[in-house]
């Protein structure tokens, strides 16, 4: 289950990324976890960088997941939905420090609306991907 749920995982922040461009014209907000993650690692390879981590990071959700999973019924949803509550409060340290701060993809975070709204649809659909995905 650990290989196929870190698949799932994988594959649905991928989704996540490449669907990124419709979402942010939908909220009407640039803001890009691939450019947030690739551009803290690198400047000129930044999509890559930023896909690759973005599918790390899934891929170690997804583990994490299925571990609690087996425990009980935890849904993938919830779970996502609560990562991002808890983290959140973390943007204002990125929109203070991170090095592409300003930059295309990287807006002010801590205080938009609009980016919350969006990384909650985020992690919807990351989270019910994961469960079809590796269901």
């Amino acid at each position: 289950m650990n290989a196929r749920a870190a698949a799932a995982g994988a594959t649905a922040a991928l989704v996540w990324g490449l669907q990124e461009p419709l979402d942010r014209r939908i909220f009407g907000c640039d803001y890009s976890d691939v450019a947030l993650l690739g551009k803290a690692v690198s400047r000129r390879r930044w999509r890559a960088a930023g896909f690759a981590i973005h599918a790390l990071n899934g891929a170690a959700f997804g583990v994490g997941w299925a571990a609690l999973a087996r425990r009980g019924s935890v849904s993938p949803v919830a779970m996502a939905v609560a990562e991002n509550l808890v983290l959140w409060p973390l943007c204002g340290l990125l929109d203070r420090y991170h090095p592409a701060r300003g930059e295309a993809g990287i807006p002010p975070l801590s205080t938009n609306p609009r980016a919350f709204a969006q990384a909650t649809w985020r992690h919807m659909l990351f989270g019910w991907l994961l469960g079809r995905l590796a269901g």
